[in-house]
């Protein structure tokens, strides 16, 4: 009976963990992010001790690799794009909420940045299951939700004169937005600049007028987004 026990335990299949696959992935782009921007030991090391408080990434909860990696983001390493994944919607309507809802996660009042987290939110706003699925009239709605909730959170959409922003004052404005935040948690002084939060709180030395282009402000959003979700200031 014993032997009988012992057999069926051996051939019991081993169970697929799919956190701990994602968990792998993400230390593999951690190697992935230092090789391309040949970081030598010490100063991958600091950055590692800097954003996580730990030496090896294998002591790294997700959300410390995660800083990790949106650290090298901020350096100029990029991921290599995904594909995408079949059924999501690849419309300008889509993109643009995509683009929103990502914003919101740096800002800290969504909880979850992937499609999934979007999605939920869309139904509740345009009663549709799946964004592939919306007709181009609802997303209106849906976009104008999520500037709704953008301008709540502190992330002006338009200027004075109800304009619609460029893109690169859009991003300099979330930057703002969080540092707003990062004030109120007591991770940063209400005195602090852009370029002083950017230092101070990320190690990025800026230009006398802060990043140049919206895609540097995009790169500090998600630094600064990563600082407020470690001090608990997300929602």
């Amino acid at each position: 009976m014993a032997l009988s026990l012992v057999s069926t335990a051996l051939a019991r299949p081993a169970r697929f963990d799919p956190r701990a696959k994602r968990r792998n992935a993400m230390i593999g782009k951690v190697h992935v992010g230092k090789k391309a921007l040949s970081l030598d030991e010490d100063d991958y090391r600091q950055i590692l001790i800097l954003e996580t408080g730990k030496a090896s990434l294998k002591d790294c909860s997700e959300r410390e690799l995660e800083m990790v990696l949106d650290r090298f983001r901020a350096l100029g390493w990029k991921d290599l794009p995904r594909p995408a994944a079949k059924g999501v919607a690849q419309n300008p309507m889509a993109r643009k909420a995509r683009a929103l809802w990502i914003s919101l996660y740096h800002l800290g009042w969504a909880r979850n940045r992937d499609e999934k987290a979007l999605e939920a939110f869309a139904k509740r706003q345009i009663g549709c299951e799946r964004l592939v699925w919306a007709k181009q009239s609802d997303g209106y709605r849906l976009i104008e939700a999520l500037k709704k909730r953008a301008e709540i959170e502190g992330w002006a959409q338009t200027d004075a004169s109800g304009n619609n922003l460029s893109p690169l004052k859009l991003n300099e404005g979330l930057c703002h937005a969080i540092l707003a935040k990062l004030v109120k948690v007591g991770e940063a002084r209400p005195d602090w600049t852009i370029n002083v939060a950017a230092w101070r709180l990320c190690g990025l030395e800026l230009g006398a007028n802060g990043p140049m282009n919206a895609e540097a402000y995009q790169s500090l959003a998600q630094q600064l987004g990563a600082r407020l979700r470690a001090a608990g200031g997300a929602a």
